[in-house]
Order: C-alpha cells, then sequence, then structure tokens
C-alpha cells in the first residue's frame, strides 16, 4: 500500500494544515467550558451544602417573668359581720365569682369570714359584702347645714358612678376612698388605700362579679338610672 506523505515546502518548512485550525478551536471551546463549569460546579456544591447544612430553628420570644408588685400574703384582718340566710347565700356565690387578681393585685387571705370578705395586695383592697346599704339622705331643713350628711347615706348632691353595670358611690376618708354599690340587692363595700389612685379604675373587675352573683335592688338611687 502507498504511504501518502506531504512535500516539504520550497523553504524547508512543512505546509500549513487545517489541524493547527482544529487545535486552536478545541483548545478555546475546552476553556469556555471549563469557565463556564466552574461557576456552576460552585454553585451546586453551595446548594448542596446548604441543604445538608442543619436547619437553625426559629427563635421564639421567652415568656417575660411577671413585674407585679411585691405584697405581703398575710392574712388582712377584716370585721365579720353577722348574715342572715339570704344575704349570706349571696355572698358566698359573689365571694366564690371575684377574680384570683384585681389588675396587677393578687388575692390574699383574710382571717375570718372568707365566705363574704376578699382583700387583694399589699396594702391591701378590700372587699365585704353584706354591708349595711346605704340611702339617700333626707332633705336638710331650711338653713340647715349640708356640709356633713348624716352616717349611711348618700348625699342628694352626692355623685354615683356606673362601672360595669355596677353603681358606686364614692366617699373620701382620711386613709383612702370606699365605694359602695348602692343598686344591688345586698350591698358591697371596696375599701381602696391612698396608695391607689383613680378609685373607680380598680373596680370593673369586682363589678363583672358583682353583675353575674348579686341581684339588682329594687330602688337605687336616682343617678343610678342613667
Amino acid at each position: 500500500m502507498d504511504e501518502i506523505t506531504s512535500s516539504p515546502a520550497p523553504d524547508g518548512s512543512r505546509p500549513a494544515g487545517p489541524a493547527p485550525t482544529r487545535d486552536r478551536s478545541s483548545r478555546r471551546a475546552a476553556l469556555w467550558a471549563t469557565l463556564v463549569a466552574v461557576p456552576v460546579t460552585a454553585a451546586v456544591a453551595g446548594f448542596t451544602f446548604a441543604s445538608l447544612a442543619p436547619t437553625e430553628p426559629v427563635a421564639t420570644p421567652s415568656p417575660s417573668a411577671s413585674t407585679g408588685r411585691t405584697q405581703s400574703v398575710a392574712p388582712v384582718e377584716m370585721p365579720v359581720p353577722h348574715l342572715a340566710e339570704r344575704p349570706a347565700t349571696v355572698c358566698r356565690a359573689l365571694v366564690s365569682q371575684l377574680p384570683p387578681s384585681v389588675r396587677d393585685l393578687n388575692q390574699r387571705p383574710v382571717t375570718a369570714g372568707a365566705e363574704q370578705n376578699a382583700a387583694y395586695g399589699d396594702p391591701a383592697l378590700t372587699v365585704a359584702c353584706g354591708v349595711p346599704p346605704l340611702t339617700v339622705c333626707p332633705s336638710p331643713a331650711p338653713g340647715a347645714s349640708t356640709e356633713q350628711p348624716a352616717d349611711g347615706c348618700i348625699p342628694a348632691t352626692g355623685d354615683v358612678w356606673r362601672v360595669n353595670g355596677v353603681c358606686w358611690y364614692t366617699a373620701q376618708e382620711s386613709d383612702g376612698a370606699v365605694l359602695t354599690a348602692v343598686d344591688r340587692e345586698v350591698p358591697v363595700r371596696v375599701g381602696l388605700p391612698k396608695a391607689y389612685e383613680q378609685p373607680l379604675q380598680w373596680i370593673a373587675q369586682i363589678s363583672d362579679a358583682i353583675v353575674a352573683t348579686v341581684p339588682s335592688a329594687k330602688s337605687a338611687p336616682s343617678g343610678c338610672s342613667s
């Protein structure tokens, strides 16, 4: 078989053939393939690492510590008047429905009468069920002083306030405020020390318990009708 060989050029060099062109094209294609493959490989590796990495748990806020008032847990001394059967039954129902706390004041034990008395916080906010009822004071005689009403009555000009469906009369005393529910079959009295400002802001939860357990009175001061 004859062997085909290329003849040298007149200057002694070999003639240029198509092979070098193919070599350059191949090298250029290989270079582009490498340039494209490197970032793709890096991206795939990064995605794979992220997929295999453990998922970090979502942080949830931990409950904050209570910021309630520091208070004594000693029993609060309260009077225990004798109650007839009907008021005693109503008062037991009321006490059973009182909240465990009034705003940020936790309930405290009482020395006696737990079936008709309750106390909260330190100094103690007190709740007494079955207290003597308040009535509207009689009109004073002409020329008589109206500055000091008789004990156990509401001045004709005295303000009453409705809080969550209960009508309260507020009296200021030397050591704080006394609020009495005056539109209920069995009167309820709340004593608030001076440390607790704006007395009406403290009785909403107590009013709710009264509405649920203490029937309305047949009559009430005129200011309670609104």
